[in-house]
């Protein structure tokens, strides 16, 4: 029993060089770390599961010390395997906290940078629709005195201002204040 307990042992300390490595990584913002904190977390699992077992079993036996009349030294060495394993297994509890809590960590920080992104392009949307209302602004104010000028091209006759002396300036006047009065709107509103 005491060699497996003791067996345990590295199997921690490499544990715990990995959680060590983790935390690092999870500040330095490499993507696989979400990854590694999933197997990780597994094994810790895994040697949970082995070595709670040992433990009852550990347990039971000195249970019957006063029972069975178990030798002195032996009740010291199955004690000392006892606190090991105690001290192993405290340890893994740790452990598994400590790595939720970095996953948590983790995820907040994913987030985080979720979020300054959606911000960065947010603000690129934004100003995406600033441009695209000063566009449309100066679109508005042209498509006046097109259509103006599209109407008196029309080559009809009958139209009673073709023959007016002042039907040319009227109409240039007309496409003038028009596009005048939209730029006027357009300013107050803030798209120009």
């Amino acid at each position: 029993l005491d060699r497996v307990v003791d067996g345990y042992l590295p199997v921690v300390a490499g544990l715990e060089n990995d959680i060590d490595e983790i935390e690092t990584q999870v500040f330095t913002g490499d993507p696989q770390v979400s990854r590694r904190i999933y197997e990780l977390t597994r094994e810790v699992i895994e040697f949970q599961r082995a070595a709670a077992p040992l433990a009852s079993v550990v347990r039971s036996l000195t249970a019957g010390f006063t029972k069975y009349g178990t030798d002195e030294e032996l009740q010291r060495y199955l004690r000392d395997v006892e606190d090991h394993l105690t001290v192993v297994i405290e340890q893994i509890d740790g452990f598994r906290q400590l790595l939720r809590d970095i996953l948590t960590v983790n995820a907040t920080l994913v987030a985080q940078q979720q979020n300054e992104e959606m911000k960065a392009l947010t603000e690129a949307s934004i100003d995406q629709n600033e441009e695209v209302k000063r566009i449309s602004a100066w679109a508005a104010i042209l498509f006046a005195p097109t259509l103006i000028g599209t109407v008196y091209g029309m080559n009809f006759d009958t139209m009673p201002e073709l023959h007016w002396h002042l039907g040319y300036p009227f109409a240039l006047v007309l496409m003038f204040l028009v596009s005048l009065a939209l730029y006027t709107v357009f300013r107050r509103r803030g798209w120009i």
